[in-house]
């Protein structure tokens, strides 16, 4: 961000992740709901899919809510940042929901392991627990700064 006679003006990319944020957060829930019927039609041309429909549907409606409440939760972050006031409890309440959502994610995925292995299960696996690990320290290095934050707004 750069100050602009005493404002700070918006970055180009604060703007376009914010946007980038609000379309992959609205086209994920149609996403989420076509997933019964994506699934449905795929079975017609892979066996796995006809197979294991029910479960898979299960299993990858259940990672898509969790990974919409984590743009979720990005949004309500993403607000914090726009306003110029991220280092605030709620952001730390974020991060925390976040690094929970994402071990749902991975567990999930585990299950999937059950049906089918393969490559691309077990690295999702691995992104969602180091991304949970991290939602989970990040939240309390932002907890340890929003302290800050409020002591020093004291002193003044």
């Amino acid at each position: 961000m750069r100050r602009n006679g005493g404002k700070m003006k918006k970055s180009t990319l604060i703007l376009f992740t914010k946007g980038l944020l609000d379309f992959m957060f609205y086209s994920g829930i149609i996403i989420c709901l076509s997933v019964p019927f994506l699934f449905k039609l795929a079975g017609r041309y892979f066996k796995i899919f006809d197979k294991y429909y029910i479960p898979f549907t299960i299993i990858f409606m259940i990672a898509g809510v969790f990974a919409l409440a984590i743009l979720r939760e990005l949004c309500f972050m993403f607000r914090t940042v726009i306003k110029e006031d991220p280092f605030v409890r709620g952001n730390v309440i974020s991060l925390r929901k976040m690094g929970y959502y994402a071990f749902v994610i991975a567990l999930a995925m585990v299950a999937k392991l059950f049906f089918v292995i393969t490559p691309a299960t077990l690295i999702l696996v691995l992104v969602f627990i180091i991304a949970g690990l991290f939602s989970q320290v990040l939240s309390q290095v932002f907890d340890q700064a929003v302290t800050y934050k409020l002591e020093n707004d004291l002193t003044i």
